[in-house]
């Protein structure tokens, strides 16, 4: 198990993108369904951490290997992750409500063609006149008419047309968070495959060097000058070798499956990454002043501060329940025998309702309302600390990784040369390869610490794009700030 994955994201990508997801998920944005049973309740299509590791799959897969760069898988995984798509339908739905509640304040019009033909029994109808017809018709008319209906006055609904439209702008914010979680999850799934390679270069130049100190100690006891027990030693470490590689290849096709299902790659695509993340450490990061740019920046902070914005109106929406509303009626058409023998004819009403016994009912909505305003009060309130944490969290996360990168760069050339020096002394015949062995096994330790290192200080970088609002400007902080 590489020792990266230990510390950062488990044993697969699926494991990394929960980790990931679970720093940064809760903050993110997304429109927190009211409890309220009105329109301008936010729809249950908001994305779950999970939906961001996965994708709908474009395109066709070539029997031609595609070269992907950083910008390439960045730029699929906008189009095609399902934590996208699922953020995109959240909004078109607010969208929707928004445009149903704005209905409730404008005029309907409606347009009703009526042409009737009848013919009455009196009879039945109980009209028994001697002399009188008992069956009259068949007769008929024709009617054209247009009806209006016009609220003009309701408190209550202007609110939740106010407060569907305050959801709709939360939902858009979300929709623009989703992409920082993207760019992080998609980050992160191609760093973890260059780790991946990084680490089998490294085993790669391990098994070579433990296949060179296998062939000297056959060598040495076949001409009777070492031990059988170098021979055996040394054939351990080589084999132990090969099986850290064979582990290493099987972890990198499964991070490049999972780095595909991101993206939306069929997963029979082969594909090489053709960018690189050189290390460049970050110098001056001012606590403060990040801080202050992430609660300008935070698209998920801005969308809670609609959502709250949105339970407000809401609660006032309950309140204004209780006020008369007044409603305007009419309509006007032609009647007539038939459309050339006709006369227009029309009638207007006004209604004024007033609630006089539904006070448990508007209590409860009203109480209702305020639970809800409250709970967006202090998820508001939690998600500034947050934004605050975030940054900081960061900025410890990066601090140790470039003191790790440096301190592991150092141990890893001190390893090399340890197992240089080892080699040097077996090959003298000063010493058995005992040294050789123990060398070798640093140096497989200092170059997956190595590895390991340089994967957290990005994946730092990443998270600190992330916290600051700003994961669409990765590269700059990939390539140092």
């Amino acid at each position: 198990m590489k020792l990266w994955k230990q510390l950062t994201v488990g044993t697969s990508f699926p494991c990394a993108c929960a980790t990931v997801m679970a720093l940064v998920l809760p903050m993110a944005g997304g429109v927190a369904a009211q409890t309220l049973p009105s329109a301008a309740s936010a729809p249950s299509t908001a994305p779950t951490p999970g939906d961001f590791s996965g994708s709908v799959p474009a395109g066709q897969a070539t029997s031609q290997p595609l070269e992907l760069s950083l910008g390439d898988a960045m730029q699929r995984g906008l189009r095609n992750n399902l934590g996208v798509i699922l953020s995109g339908t959240q909004t078109a739905s607010t969208r929707a409500q928004r445009l149903s509640q704005l209905q409730t304040l404008l005029p309907e019009v409606n347009f009703k063609a009526n042409e009737a033909v009848m013919q009455t029994d009196l009879a039945a109808e109980g009209l028994r006149i001697p002399g009188f017809p008992t069956v009259i018709g068949p007769f008929g008319y024709t009617d054209l008419r247009a009806y209006l209906s016009w609220s003009l006055v309701d408190v209550s609904s202007l609110r939740n047309y106010l407060a569907a439209k305050d959801n709709f702008n939360a939902a858009q914010l979300s929709a623009e968070d989703a992409q920082n979680l993207v760019i992080l999850t998609v980050g992160n799934a191609y760093l973890l495959v260059l780790a991946d390679q990084a680490q089998i270069a490294s085993v790669e130049a391990q098994v070579s060097t433990a296949k060179v100190s296998l062939d000297q100690a056959e060598a040495k006891h076949s001409a009777g000058t070492a031990p059988r027990i170098d021979e055996l030693r040394a054939r351990v470490d080589y084999q132990t070798t090969q099986q850290r590689l064979i582990v290493a290849q099987d972890e990198l096709a499964k991070d490049k499956l999972a780095l595909a299902r991101a993206i939306g790659l069929p997963l029979e695509q082969k594909f090489e990454l053709s960018s690189q993340v050189p290390y460049a450490p970050f110098d001056d990061l001012n606590a403060d002043a990040l801080i202050a740019q992430a609660e300008k920046n935070r698209k998920d902070l801005a969308s809670l501060v609609e959502q709250t914005a949105a339970a407000e109106q809401q609660r006032k929406a309950a309140t204004a329940a209780r006020y008369p509303t007044v409603k305007f009626d009419g309509d006007y058409g032609d009647i007539g025998v038939n459309v050339a023998h006709s006369h227009g004819t029309g009638d207007a009403s006004g209604t004024l309702s007033v609630p006089l016994f539904k006070e448990f009912g508007l209590r409860g909505e009203a109480q209702e309302a305020q639970a809800q305003l409250d709970t967006e009060q202090a998820k508001l309130s939690d998600m500034k600390a947050q934004v605050d944490a975030d940054v900081r969290d960061a900025l410890l996360d990066i601090t140790s990784a470039q003191k790790q990168v440096e301190v592991a760069r150092s141990s890893r050339d001190l390893a090399h040369q340890e197992l240089e020096d080892a080699q040097e002394r077996y090959k003298a015949g000063v010493s058995d390869n005992l040294a050789v062995s123990q060398a070798q096994q640093s140096v497989a330790q200092a170059d997956e610490q190595y590895v390991s290192s340089l994967y957290r200080d990005n994946v730092a970088k990443l998270s600190l794009a992330r916290a600051l609002g700003e994961a669409q400007n990765y590269k700059s902080y990939l390539g140092g700030k």
